[in-house]
């Protein structure tokens, strides 16, 4: 079918901000899926809740229905979590109450063989006569931090949510977005929305994407993508097109090789494909491809923190000569320029340094710099117009140096425009520089190349806008 950006944008805001929503195969046993759900929903969710099974009353304190068709009033989303032969017969219920959206939970479909694969198909049949729409089977749904809708069947004692921020997660893998969740939450991470669709039967990225590039929370969009439904690869290009010239959109691609495919097609039935041919559409496309889930994060939380770049010139100011020597290479590497600054720069630069603090760029202020020094490096070096991105390499252990450089970073930063990110490696005091820096909106990183690869993406997404004809 056929639809408008603004119809996918209208008909998937259900699954984010829904009035209403009914629990399918609520349970009152502690642990379970069912009750795992209606917990977390009635933690955070301020719309009406409803649980539904025949066998109960009421659960967590709330009235319980036997059936959606006995909740009163309208329904705006129903979450499913049964026996797969039993999630067809609840869906038609689920069109006949006239719900909006649906999110299947449960496993058992086409990633298992044919049986599932029949089930999946009456479903889609279902669905494809009416106007809901559906996240799933065998995913984990939806988790959105600004509206407290809340699926991912973990209880916080295991899964741990992250504070609200600006990056939207979109993964095929459920166990491995409840992992990345929870590791976004044990770092800070502020993530808005997360998906976890499953086998797609439905809802799917090209329709995700659409979503989150009119989403006003969400800043950056992050993939797992192990595989695209067959025939819809032109469409994602199109969708990754018009979404990067408004966001950066960072992806993270699972079944790169043959084995890996055939490992995708048995998780979530996803059609991996070639990694090559994939590969360059994503380069098509204007996405920005991670090679880990820490760098997928690493891109994101720079991308959403700093502006994109004007161009490829990137300049190093350190107090510590072995990172810098390392920023260098993998600057090198990944194909940005070190300009050596010019001869009126460096003279501006030695007027209030001692002798042997070197000026070409990296600028090294050796052990002996002081937040002082950083002050004259930082304003003497964005004011130079002969970079476009800076790496900062701060490492408190020196004696000189204290934890208000931080504030000297944003300030300048800030000030003159020019995208920028620290690295910073050590004990207490790192971690409070880390917190100063990271509040303001300078992301920081632990070694050289993280904060490298992440000033690489600020360039790269630059790149893209002034080819895609981005604002």
């Amino acid at each position: 079918m056929n639809r408008s950006i603004d119809e996918r944008v209208e008909q998937l805001r259900v699954f984010f901000k829904p009035r209403s929503i009914a629990v399918i195969g609520a349970s009152s046993k502690p642990m379970k899926i069912g009750n795992v759900i209606v917990k977390q929903l009635k933690k955070r969710y301020s719309g009406k809740l409803y649980p539904v099974n025949p066998r109960h009353e009421e659960i967590e304190g709330l009235k319980c229905y036997p059936t959606i068709l006995d909740v009163p009033g309208d329904v705006d989303l129903a979450v499913i979590s049964l026996r797969a032969d039993l999630v067809p017969g609840v869906v038609k219920q689920s069109i006949e109450k006239g719900v909006k959206g649906i999110i299947i939970v449960s496993g058992g479909f086409s990633e298992i063989g044919p049986e599932g694969a029949r089930l999946e198909m009456q479903i889609r049949d279902m669905i494809s006569r009416s106007e809901v729409r559906v996240i799933g089977p065998n995913g984990l749904g939806v988790l959105d931090l600004y509206t407290g809708v809340d699926t991912f069947f973990l209880p916080e004692e295991r899964m741990k949510r992250p504070p609200k921020g600006r990056i939207a997660l979109i993964s095929q893998s459920g166990a491995l977005s409840a992992a990345i969740t929870d590791w976004a939450a044990a770092e800070g991470i502020g993530i808005s929305r997360a998906v976890s669709y499953g086998n797609k039967i439905d809802v799917d990225d090209v329709d995700l994407l659409y979503y989150f590039a009119e989403d006003e929370e969400t800043r950056v969009i992050a993939m797992y993508v192990e595989g695209l439904k067959p025939g819809r690869g032109k469409e994602f290009i199109e969708a990754a097109r018009y979404v990067a010239r408004k966001k950066p959109i960072v992806l993270l691609k699972g079944g790169k090789t043959a084995r890996g495919a055939v490992a995708a097609a048995s998780h979530t039935a996803a059609l991996a494909g070639s990694y090559e041919v994939f590969r360059s559409a994503l380069r098509q496309a204007g996405i920005i491809e991670a090679e880990s889930i820490e760098d997928l994060f690493d891109l994101a939380r720079a991308l959403s923190m700093q502006p994109p770049a004007k161009g490829r010139r990137a300049a190093v100011i350190t107090n510590a000569g072995g990172p810098a020597v390392m920023a260098t290479d993998a600057l090198e590497r990944h194909g940005l320029e070190i300009p050596i600054l010019s001869d009126e720069t460096q003279k501006k630069l030695r007027e209030k340094f001692p002798p042997y603090y070197v000026t070409k760029n990296p600028v090294d202020l050796t052990g002996d710099g002081s937040s002082e020094d950083y002050r004259h490096a930082l304003e003497t070096v964005l004011t130079s117009g002969e970079i476009d991105v800076l790496l900062v390499i701060a490492l408190v252990q020196t004696p000189k140096l204290n934890v208000d450089v931080a504030d000297l970073i944003v300030e300048k930063a800030r000030r003159h425009g020019i995208p920028t990110v620290a690295m910073s490696f050590g004990g207490e005091l790192t971690r409070k520089l880390e917190a100063r820096l990271e509040e303001n909106g300078i992301p920081v990183y632990e070694t050289s190349e993280r904060a490298v690869r992440a000033l690489w993406s600020l360039v790269e997404y630059g790149e893209i806008k002034r080819r895609l004809g981005g604002d």
